[in-house]
């Protein structure tokens, strides 16, 4: 079996080295850790071959709050994998809502919305959030009031100067925080609102016997502009067949079991590697890759875009798009020679694994 993280031994002569296109997101770059829950990310600056895209993972205790904040550069997706979580989001032009978020959904945040993250439940919540740029920029709440003098903080809200005086300031964000009591959940927290979508609960766009393809795009949620989702899951005897996508690069992070992936790069160069729980593959733009699952019974991936409606093209119906005579003179083959080819005039995404695992 391959190793993690590896190139396949027969690729470089039975060397085994790492691969560049994935990184362990529970061992990234720890940006906090406390009782109140932990915030890891992995940017280009760990993760090097990122290009557009980048990724966290939160989680909250009960009681915890990722504090009111925004990103600079860039838009925010986040999928919920566990608990329970009030989210409120503070637009310009005023526009102000709170909605709440429980497993197998998710939320949109644009870039420079005010918006913070609450733990209402009785259990940990975790969060995944991918980011429209490799290297995100964050504003937290409390450092940007950090920022001004009690004068102008006076001066903003109307009031004396000395009023501000109490209050501790500094420039460094706290990121989580605790509250005290209770939640406060506003009415219109139990109402739909557009930063929120429920993707685990609706019919999945591609269904089989051996897998399914959930899809947070344009298409089904407007409020994406430059960013989707897949939640893609494929079963033992499945598989996402070989295929790219002309405009978007992917990023996956493996919520459940294990997956082993080919990527091609233009030098001909194969990376062929495992991935597991926890784990973040990238693949840039136009590269042709495949997934297949390996020692689990199935493998649930949350695949980002950077792109709101993600394109393919597959294997498949690249054969079908040529003639026999066109294929047999790409392949140096005679044309009785070649297989015969199922006429696909779209592709799967997802296709039966009916041959034994290649080793």
């Amino acid at each position: 079996m391959i190793e993690p993280g590896t190139i396949s031994p027969g690729d470089q002569g039975g060397r085994r080295v790492p691969s560049i296109h994935t990184a362990s997101l529970l061992a990234g770059e720890e940006i906090h850790r406390s009782e109140l829950g932990s915030l890891t990310r992995l940017t280009a600056d760990s993760f090097p071959i990122l290009s557009g895209l980048s990724i966290k993972r939160l989680t909250l205790a009960p009681g915890a709050i990722r504090e009111p904040h925004w990103h600079a550069n860039c838009t925010e997706l986040t999928y919920c994998t566990e608990g329970r979580a009030l989210v409120s989001v503070l637009d310009s032009g005023g526009r102000f809502s709170s909605f709440l978020v429980g497993p197998g959904e998710m939320f949109h945040i644009d870039s420079g919305a005010l918006h913070h993250v609450e733990n209402i439940g009785d259990t940990d919540a975790e969060f995944i959030l991918a980011f429209r740029h490799e290297r995100p920029e964050d504003f937290g709440l409390s450092a940007s009031l950090g920022a001004m003098t009690d004068s102008v903080l006076g001066n903003t809200y109307d009031l004396a100067a000395s009023d501000f005086a109490k209050i501790r300031r500094s420039t460094t964000a706290k990121l989580l925080i605790r509250r005290e009591g209770e939640p406060e959940i506003p009415y219109c927290a139990h109402f739909g609102d557009p930063h929120h979508f429920a993707i685990e609960a609706m019919a999945a766009p591609v269904d089989s016997p051996v897998g399914s393809a959930r899809t947070a795009r344009e298409q089904f949620w407007p409020a994406l502009h430059d960013i989707s989702m897949y939640s893609l899951r494929i079963r033992e005897d499945g598989m996402r067949e070989p295929h790219w996508h002309p405009v978007t690069a992917e990023m996956g992070y493996v919520h459940r079991g294990s997956a082993r992936m080919t990527i091609m790069d233009p030098d001909g160069t194969l990376d062929t590697y495992v991935v597991n729980e926890g784990e973040v593959y990238f693949v840039p733009r136009a590269y042709p890759h495949h997934i297949e699952v390996i020692d689990a019974p199935r493998v649930h991936l949350l695949i980002f875009f950077d792109q709101p409606t993600p394109a393919d093209i597959g294997y498949r119906a690249s054969m079908s798009a040529y003639s026999r005579g066109v294929l047999a003179a790409t392949f140096g083959v005679a044309i009785d020679a070649l297989p015969e080819l199922p006429f696909t005039p779209a592709d799967p995404l997802i296709v039966t694994r009916n041959n034994p695992l290649a080793p």
